[in-house]
């Protein structure tokens, strides 16, 4: 059986993700199978999911997903690098997946393999390094790079899936890995008036209390509106905000956080102490050198408890959220080909040894802070990281 990896978040499972899907199969024919690794319950852009990792696994293999794993908490806010990298990490280490399929707004694989091979030459990191020290962002300096060798093909930077994708292709080039990139032209959006709504429309909509779930594939709105009813979600930054704020004021320091550069650990231990609110703390700390997703990811970090040693070697191991008969094929062939321990049962986590043992313990404390924001205060039990097992579709169950 063939297959392709996908790196999401699903925040939430919407109409193109469910096209994602459809179209990825349709390249590599009917059979293939899907493996998505996703974001958790805290996502890329320095935020806490808007419906929990189990519900979203779910919707996921209800639309057409066959097994979804997790994208441990410190590399799910990771910088685009660092969150390509690390879910690259996962797909390969798998052993059973013969492709990697992401979205671009291009839709040539070409020009992306030539973006990403172009950004890690010597040369082109050397302008990097030389616009950074002259105080641009690293957007900025990336694209003027681009900009210097690749003329206006540079334009293939100036879209954030295309850079994910470009990404994607880096963390493939640096393990040497085998998988064979494929890449599905994104359309239509949330700005283009179309029902293929962006996440983060969607997200603003339903934090307004306008649920959409006419925007939803069918299935991922009835978990939605399951999650909803039963005061689960929709999850907001603001239903946490006294809490990250009493974390931040009793923090010791800020320094070894992930993304900790240039005195930003000063600026956050300077602000935390008096500011009133998250919002007003990341405007304090913002300068335009650093981007406001760098600062939230980095408020993440610190609230959670996760440093750069947490990050400093790949995710130690493969944690199933949700599956389906033929994931539970591929999971046993992969059993026999990863040297990662598999997690198919939380109560199996207990007996990780060393570094995984200690980040799964980080996982399941990052878990009973997010259940802290659920309405309904009956759902906010902790300890649910170690009673909450995968999702089994396709057993009767749902």
């Amino acid at each position: 059986m063939k297959a392709a990896g996908i790196i999401c978040e699903y925040n939430p499972f919407h109409l193109g993700h469910k096209a994602h899907i459809e179209k990825t199969r349709m390249l590599l024919g009917g059979d293939c199978a899907v493996v998505c690794v996703m974001s958790g319950n805290f996502v890329q852009r320095g935020d806490f999911a808007v419906f929990s990792k189990h519900s979203r696994a779910l919707s996921a293999v209800l639309c057409g997903a066959d097994l979804v794993l997790e994208l441990p908490t410190p590399y799910a806010l990771s910088s685009a690098e660092g969150f390509a990298r690390a879910g690259v990490h996962i797909i390969d280490s798998l052993g059973v997946c013969d492709y990697i399929s992401f979205g671009s707004e291009t839709g040539d694989i070409n020009m992306l393999k030539e973006a990403a091979e172009m950004i890690v030459t010597t040369e082109a990191k050397a302008l990097i390094k030389g616009w950074l020290g002259e105080g641009l962002p690293y957007a900025a300096a990336l694209q003027k790079a681009a900009d210097a060798k690749m003329g206006t093909r540079s334009d293939v930077f100036k879209s954030p899936n295309n850079m994910l994708g470009i990404e994607y292709l880096k963390a493939l080039g640096a393990r040497g890995s085998s998988l064979e990139p494929v890449t599905v032209k994104r359309t239509g959006g949330a700005h283009d008036g179309d029902t293929d709504f962006s996440a983060f429309a969607l997200r603003k909509m339903m934090l307004s209390g306008d649920m959409c779930w006419e925007k939803l594939p069918q299935e991922s709105a009835k978990i939605c509106m399951e999650e909803t009813a039963a005061g689960r979600g929709p999850i907001s930054m603001k239903a946490y905000e006294l809490a990250m704020l009493s974390r931040l004021r009793t923090a010791e320091g800020f320094f070894g956080l992930p993304g900790t550069s240039e005195g930003l650990d000063r600026r956050f231990k300077r602000y935390a102490a008096d500011q009133p609110s998250v919002a007003e703390l990341l405007d304090k700390i913002k300068t335009k050198r650093y981007a406001m997703s760098r600062l939230r990811r980095m408020l993440m970090f610190a609230c959670l408890g996760f440093t750069e040693d947490d990050m400093i070697e790949p995710p130690p191991y493969i944690r199933v959220l949700a599956i389906n008969q033929a994931g539970m094929k591929l999971i046993k062939e992969a059993q026999a080909k990863t040297n990662l321990p598999i997690i198919t049962k939380p109560a199996a986590a207990k007996k990780l040894p060393g570094r995984a043992g200690e980040l799964f313990r980080k996982e399941a404390a990052a878990t009973d802070f997010y259940t802290l924001g659920y309405p309904n205060e009956k759902e906010r039990r902790g300890g649910q990281e170690w009673t909450i097992s995968p999702a089994v579709v396709g057993r009767g169950d749902y």
